[in-house]
Formats: C-alpha cells, structure tokens, sequence
C-alpha cells in the first residue's frame, strides 16, 4: 500500500479557510448572488468576493450572469468537480477513502416505495427546464419521491426538450402539460426549486415552509450562454441530471429523520 506524503491536495488548501469553507456550504444549498453571500455569511463584500475568486479558480465554484437582471452574477457550487476533487484528496491520504461521494442512487439509500418527499420544480414557461428536472428525478427515484413542475406563465412543452430526454435518457416527455403555479401553491412541499433567475423573483409563498433552492440555468431554448438548439438542451438536461443526483441523499434525510 502506497500512501502519499506530498504537497496538501488544493482542495484542502481551498476549503480549510473558514471563508471559503462557509461559502462552499453555502452554495451546497443552492446559487446565491454576492449580496445574498454577504448577508448569510456576515463578511464584507470584497472578503467574499475575493474567496470567490479563489474557489472558482480552484474549479470549485462556477458563476454566470443572471437572466432577470443582467447586472447579478449567480454563483453555483461545481458538484461534480468537488467531489472529483474531494475523492482524489482522500485517495491521496489512503486509497481506502477514494470512492466519490455524493452519487449513490436513492434505491442504495434505504428509501422504501410510499410517501415521501415532495419536490416541485418551477420556472417560467414549464415548458423545458422544470419537465425536465421532473422528469429525470422522477427517473430516478421513482414512486420513492413525489415530484411535480409548474410555471409562472406556462406555455406547451419545447420539442427539443422532448427530443433529448428520449433520445439520451430514454424518457418520454411527450405527455407533459404545463401547470400554472398557482394550481399546486396551496399544496405542501418539501423543496421548491426554482431553475431560472425570472421564476425565482416571481415565486410565491408556500406553505408548511419548504426548503427553497435556487438553481440558475440558462433557458437553452432562448441560446443563453452561447449553445442553440440540441446541444444547449444537452447541456441543460446534463446539469439537471447532475443536480439531481446530488440532491438525493438531501431528500433520503427527509424521509429517514
């Protein structure tokens, strides 16, 4: 067994400052603007701007312009690269650490078919981001998780979004019918997720308090972020997927506390 005695993985280094670590755990949460890191954190704006910087630098933490207001940057924790680079920091501790974190399946969680957690996926026009977020959770936890989507003014579901869920994930869209949110407001939740910066200062209140997390995608049928047609609904698609996977274990919490 070779156990390595080398430089401190930069990992480490990057996430055992307290700004940094509290940042990370903030964003584990879901994407916040630098005004809204500021408030939770209690630090000065160009404290946390600058532990920013370092993250993203790290390829910790990914940041893009908001499409409500272009003068916003939301800031987003990079899952996968964290636990690629949390997975390969204990590999170097020990090779017994190395398995990868956070990507277990809710059916190796102990999870049992029956009632369980309640998630609804918001956006604007329910017609691509949030069907798909339904959808692919949906795959993936089956009757385990309750799971619905709903759109501040919803509009008939994008083809291409149809198009990639078949052809990638071997799930049918077809059938999706947008939902108003104001049809599913009155019922209870335990997560509201909103998937883009408009529907998320357009959500309204729920009740029994659920866990509200923002995840800021681009709309791919509108080419943000420079990719049209099938790629950029790929990448939306592969976003949400890798979302979702991390989002499971938050969801085994609920249902085994």
């Amino acid at each position: 067994m070779t156990v390595s005695g080398g430089a401190v993985p930069r990992v480490v280094r990057l996430l055992a400052d307290p700004v940094r670590w509290r940042l990370a755990c903030e964003l584990a949460r879901g994407d916040y603007r630098v005004r809204e890191l500021v408030a939770a954190t209690g630090h000065p704006q160009n404290l946390v701007s600058y532990h920013l910087r370092q993250l993203r630098d790290g390829g910790l933490v990914t940041a893009r312009r908001s499409s409500f207001d272009a003068r916003d940057t939301y800031y987003s924790l990079n899952l996968e690269g964290c636990a690629g680079a949390l997975a390969r920091a204990a590999g170097s501790l020990h090779p017994g650490l190395a398995p990868p974190p956070g990507l277990a399946a809710l059916t190796d969680l102990g999870i049992q078919p029956g009632p369980g957690p309640r998630v609804l996926f918001l956006c604007t026009g329910n017609s691509t981001r949030s069907p798909m977020a339904e959808a692919l959770l949906r795959h993936r936890a089956g009757r385990r998780v309750l799971t619905m989507s709903a759109g501040i003014r919803p509009k008939p579901v994008h083809q291409a979004a149809v198009a990639v869920l078949r052809d990638r994930y071997r799930i049918d869209l077809s059938g999706h019918r947008p939902t108003p949110v104001e049809t599913v407001a009155r019922q209870r939740f335990d997560y509201v997720i909103s998937l883009c910066d408009r529907a998320r200062e357009a959500c309204p209140e729920f009740g029994g308090h659920p866990e509200r997390v923002h995840w800021s995608l681009p709309d791919p049928a509108a080419g943000e972020d420079g990719l049209a047609g099938l790629p950029a609904f790929e990448r939306t698609a592969a976003d949400l997927d890798t979302r979702i996977r991390f989002l499971l274990p938050a969801l085994e919490s609920i249902k085994t506390a």
